[in-house]
Order: structure tokens, then C-alpha cells, then sequence
């Protein structure tokens, strides 16, 4: 892997080291460094790792959660049990981790989007659906009404922000809906509330 190539090239680099050549000697000692080696191990065993694609042992995990509890209303009371029922019923555990590794393990946390009519006329313009998440970050873009048309547009999509590093939107793009809420009639005010 990475760490054979990096013994091979600090063998060459050694070499050149005793030809005094400009610069090898601080790159041999950066590739013999102690953090490098130990980044280049992490990363060797994350490559691992991926290649392996590990697989969830159930979807449900939160409901088998809720199973376990159950029967250990049933088991004989011990310290033991008293903890595990806790732990199991604890709301960070039960609504965050179980609940997020179910989401993941369904691979359910892609947004998902309306079907498209099947009765599109041939001379009808073309429509883009763009899903942006967003999360905390501004949108980076500005919208306005269009003079002529009333049509909600984006006005401009600022350098460096999502909407251009998506390269979804353009200046131009007429709004029809934003997050399933036709925007046609509203003001530009209340469609930035929506986004």
C-alpha cells in the first residue's frame, strides 16, 4: 500500500541525501516523520475499511431496542438488567443514535422528489427540479419579481456559495414551487421566508 511506497521513495531519497542534493535532505525528513507515517497507516486502514462496505446487521434497530426492553421486564431483576433497560430507554439513545442508524441503514436520507407528469406537452418549456440542502448555510442567491412577467426569478447566485458550487441554479431561473409551495403570487419576501 501507501506505506511500501513510502519505504521505497525514503530508499531513493536516502540516496540522494548523501549526494547532497538541494531540498532532499528537509523532504526525507518530512516523509520520516512520525505523524506522516501515522496519517499514512490511518489512511491505509480507512482504504480498508471502505473496501469492505460493512453492511447493517438489522434496519430496525430502534424497534429491537424496544423488544429487548420488553423482555427484560420479564428477566429476573439485577443490576444489570436495571441498567440495560436505562440505557435502552434513555431519549438520546432511542431518538438520536438509534433512530439516525436506522436512517442511515435504510439509506433513507436522501431527499425525495414528486414524480413527474406523465402528460407533458411536446411545445411545453423546460422544467428542472434542483434539490439543495442547505442545512444552516444561506442559499446564496438573490430573487426578484420579473418586470414584465411578475414571475419570481433568481436574480443573481453569489460566487462561492451553494447555489453556485451546486451549479444548479442560474440567474435567470424562474421559480415555480420551493419546498412543494407554489410560489406564483407571492412576493419575494415571503418566498425567501419559505427558502
Amino acid at each position: 500500500g501507501v506505506s511500501h511506497v513510502l519505504t521505497l521513495v525514503l530508499q531513493e531519497l536516502s540516496l540522494l541525501c548523501k549526494k547532497d542534493v538541494n531540498g532532499v535532505g528537509m523532504l526525507y525528513d518530512l516523509l520520516r516523520s512520525r505523524w506522516l507515517q501515522a496519517l499514512l497507516k490511518i489512511y491505509e486502514c480507512l482504504q480498508h475499511y471502505l473496501g469492505k462496505r460493512p453492511v447493517p446487521v438489522t434496519l430496525q434497530a430502534r424497534a429491537l431496542a424496544g423488544e429487548v426492553v420488553e423482555l427484560l421486564r420479564e428477566a429476573p431483576p439485577s443490576g444489570e438488567v436495571k441498567e440495560l433497560r436505562r440505557l435502552l430507554r434513555a431519549p438520546h439513545l432511542k431518538a438520536a443514535l438509534l433512530s439516525a442508524h436506522d436512517t442511515v441503514a435504510q439509506k433513507d436520507f436522501e431527499p425525495t422528489l414528486p414524480p413527474l407528469p406523465d402528460n407533458i406537452p411536446e411545445n411545453e418549456e423546460a422544467m428542472r427540479i434542483v434539490c439543495l440542502v442547505k442545512n444552516n448555510q444561506p442559499l446564496g442567491a438573490t430573487i426578484k419579481r420579473h418586470e414584465i412577467t411578475g414571475d419570481i426569478t433568481v436574480a443573481r447566485v453569489i460566487h462561492g456559495g451553494l447555489a453556485d458550487r451546486s451549479g444548479l441554479l442560474y440567474a435567470g431561473d424562474k421559480l415555480v414551487e420551493v419546498n412543494g409551495v407554489p410560489v406564483e403570487g407571492l412576493e419575494p419576501e415571503q418566498v425567501i421566508n419559505i427558502l
